[in-house]
């Protein structure tokens, strides 16, 4: 499949104010966090693109940038041997922690990809069907893979952590 018809296809159906980028042949698209699942219902659905598979979920933590946080979607179409990779950037809202939409009805595969985000970054994945930790004890508030988490930890973050 041709980049430039993803990228013709999307901007035709959400406009053009899309950020596309192109690194080793994948093209990656910078989508606004709040049209996650019309994009993602769309690559998935729409005949000629067919991103049928979610490979990964990530954080990334910007720090101090803002927006802070960043979601990544990795895609691949079986049909057209195709990779896709959509970046949500999420605003850090004072006193609440980040959030977006669950892909989760849309491809079962980001269950424990957005379930280890969550727990390593403090991302909510809104209407994700089973929102328990993975790795980290449950008495954790913590989240280590932040810029600002201490390397040390702390007793109150980390408190099975020997001092």
């Amino acid at each position: 499949m041709n980049q430039d018809l993803i990228k013709d296809k999307l901007t035709e159906k959400f406009g053009p104010d899309l950020r596309f980028d192109t690194t080793f042949e994948e093209i990656s698209v910078g989508v606004p966090a709040e049209k996650v699942l019309d994009f993602c219902y769309y690559l998935r659905d729409e005949s000629e693109l067919k991103f049928d598979f979610l490979s990964f979920v990530a954080g990334i933590d910007h720090y101090p940038a803002k927006p802070r946080f960043e979601v990544v979607y990795q895609l691949y179409s079986v049909k057209n041997v195709q990779r896709l990779r959509l970046r949500a950037r999420i605003e850090d809202q004072e006193g609440k922690l980040p959030s977006i939409e669950s892909v989760t009805r849309i491809w079962r595969t980001a269950d424990w990809h957005e379930r280890e985000t969550a727990e390593m970054f403090g991302i909510v994945f809104l209407n994700h069907p089973d929102p328990r930790k993975l790795l980290l004890p449950d008495e954790w508030q913590a989240h280590p893979l932040r810029k600002d988490f201490p390397l040390e930890g702390t007793e109150e973050d980390t408190p099975d952590l020997p001092s």
